[in-house]
């Protein structure tokens, strides 16, 4: 097993602390506002290698914070007149309703800021009493950047070369421009009384604090998108490290960023997604599908092409599959298993392994005699892609989905039983109206002889 690790900048063979054991901490959500689809993607590549590693045998216990004290939220609080852990609770359901729609894994644990402020204080307190950190008469709390000599050791960033005035904002409290802050006093709401006066912490002790009291000093695997390498993965390593004398995580995986149309996602620019938009058009595993066909660190670009396109895909692995009447996940075929554990042995090959899922579908369509072979394939395609995170429905099911409900299931199938009826008394015109009016609503069918299948298009 090969993970890139973000640190050295090189494939390395993962070796656990503990046989059999991961401790692994990813950096969650900052709840001020409805996720996005490129959080889709970060919290799906971690919920695919989290499935893999259970795969493989190991027990993850997997760590996901949730920030719920931030400028941002307080910010949002002031506009709509409201306490911040009202439009915390408000976007923390919405994360879990969107999770939860995309079936993604929730975590072991998944711990807020604000229910660790005792956990913060002391561990600022502690590199306080040893020197790494400092603050001037009134001012807020500091890390002094210039006592930890490896700082930069992550984005590979010299502090000479850091250039305060384009990056951080110039401090006269600071001995460093670049000095960070742990405890940001004020007054105002929410704060937490402290030695240093009533305040907040500031934004990278937190991931410290937690991951140091639910993970230990030194753990696996520390993870989040690659916006957060620098500065709040540096940060995390200088304080943990200071904190603890201690290695703090031994593989850092970071998750590339998602584009729109060539383009950062921006609400001013009017190319902002949320899941729950896209899931008004599109299966949920329509998304995991153009997820898994770009590998994890490379940049993703979604257009409504790229999006038809992974549907297209999709569409294809189910109609294979819908004459496996019976899933019998123990009847697979072992050398495709093996090949598929191969790819993602490669840290996490996505694109390679959907590739291989693709060949069982041409099997599975071009072995139309032998029964046994067919069902070994189509088992070994739904173990597969359940490892991936889609096949999880029938195919029925699949192509019968339709988030927006502008017809149900029940109407359509009625619809059905009325131009079958009409086609028994010859009456074709009718039959044919019946057919364009479902048309209209995005329904095909098909004819297989006295049965009708229908399907919902996009």
């Amino acid at each position: 097993m090969k993970i890139f690790n973000s640190q050295s900048s090189l494939k390395e063979e993962f070796k656990s602390i503990k046989k059999g054991k991961i401790n692994m901490y990813v950096c969650g959500m900052t709840i001020y506002d409805f996720c996005h689809i490129g959080h889709a993607r970060t919290f799906f590549s971690f919920d695919v290698m989290v499935n893999f590693f259970k795969f493989l045998g190991y027990e993850v216990n997997y760590l996901r914070n949730i920030t719920d004290i931030d400028d941002k939220i307080i910010e949002k609080a002031k506009e709509e007149h409201v306490p911040f852990n009202l439009i915390t609770d408000k976007f923390i359901e919405a994360m879990n309703d969107d999770f939860k729609a995309l079936d993604i894994q929730p975590p072991s644990l998944e711990p807020k800021v604000s229910e660790h402020i005792e956990d913060i204080l002391k561990m600022i307190e502690n590199l306080e009493s040893n020197e790494f950190a400092y603050s001037k008469e009134g001012s807020d709390v500091y890390f002094d950047i210039e006592k930890f000599p490896d700082y930069g050791k992550l984005s590979n960033r010299v502090q000479d070369d850091l250039d305060s005035g384009s990056r951080v904002e110039i401090d006269k409290n600071k001995k460093n421009p670049n000095d960070f802050v742990l405890w940001k006093k004020t007054n105002e709401e929410p704060s937490w009384n402290s030695k240093w006066g009533p305040g907040r912490p500031g934004w990278h002790i937190e991931c410290s604090a937690m991951s140091n009291k639910y993970l230990g000093a030194n753990f696996d695997i520390h993870g989040g998108g690659l916006d957060l390498k620098f500065p709040h993965h540096e940060n995390e390593i200088a304080q943990s490290e200071c904190a603890n004398n201690s290695d703090f995580a031994n593989y850092w995986i970071h998750v590339a960023p998602l584009n729109v149309d060539g383009k950062k996602m921006s609400k001013s620019l009017g190319n902002y997604l949320t899941i729950r938009d896209l899931l008004n058009d599109y299966h949920p595993e329509v998304l995991k599908t153009f997820f898994l066909l770009t590998h994890y660190r490379k940049p993703i670009n979604y257009t409504n092409d790229s999006i038809k396109e992974s549907k297209n895909i999709l569409d294809k692995l189910y109609e294979s599959l819908k004459d496996l009447k019976k899933f019998n996940s123990s009847e697979v075929d072992n050398e495709i298993i093996d090949s598929f554990k191969s790819a993602l042995k490669d840290d996490f090959n996505t694109s390679k392994a959907l590739k291989i899922l693709q060949k069982i579908s041409q099997g599975i369509n071009s072995n139309k005699s032998d029964k046994k072979a067919k069902e070994k394939l189509s088992n070994t395609l739904k173990v597969l892609g359940n490892l991936l995170g889609i096949l999880n429905n029938s195919s029925q099911d699949y192509f019968q989905y339709d988030s927006s409900k502008k017809i149900s299931n029940e109407d359509i199938e009625l619809m059905i039983k009325e131009r079958d009826q009409a086609r028994l008394n010859k009456d074709f015109k009718k039959a044919d109206l019946i057919r364009e009016k479902l048309s209209s609503l995005n329904i095909a069918l098909e004819d297989d002889g006295e049965k009708t299948i229908w399907k919902k298009l996009v």
